[in-house]
């Protein structure tokens, strides 16, 4: 398979790919769901909750967090993650913007 050539599209449109991608696993969903279900940081829970190995779920995490949807804070020996609140609301305006564009109605197609 060939490289994909990111520069010849727009930053929005590699936004949207890459947060596309992250989001593209439903144990993520998965996650992001119940984190945002919980409306606290979720520390050990995620495991009994989602049902999948601790390992699985570290590397779900660590994918979420990369990509700025959750962040995570230490406490004691453990680390609680939350949704960024921040990154989320721009994420929501992304895909808004995106799933709002306008369709050409007058002609028809296919």
């Amino acid at each position: 398979m060939g490289a994909t050539k990111t520069e010849n599209f727009t930053v929005g449109q590699n936004s949207i790919a890459k947060l596309a991608k992250v989001l593209g696993h439903p144990a993520r969903i998965a996650i992001i769901q119940h984190v945002i279900k919980q409306n606290t940081c979720i520390c050990s829970d995620l495991v009994t909750e989602i049902g999948l190995a601790q390992a699985t779920i570290s590397q779900h995490l660590k994918e979420l967090k990369n990509s700025g949807i959750i962040k995570g804070r230490i406490e004691g020996t453990s680390v609680c993650y939350c949704i960024d609140q921040d990154n989320w609301t721009t994420i929501q305006q992304t895909f808004s913007s995106f799933f709002n564009l306008e369709m050409n109605t007058k002609t028809k197609c296919c």
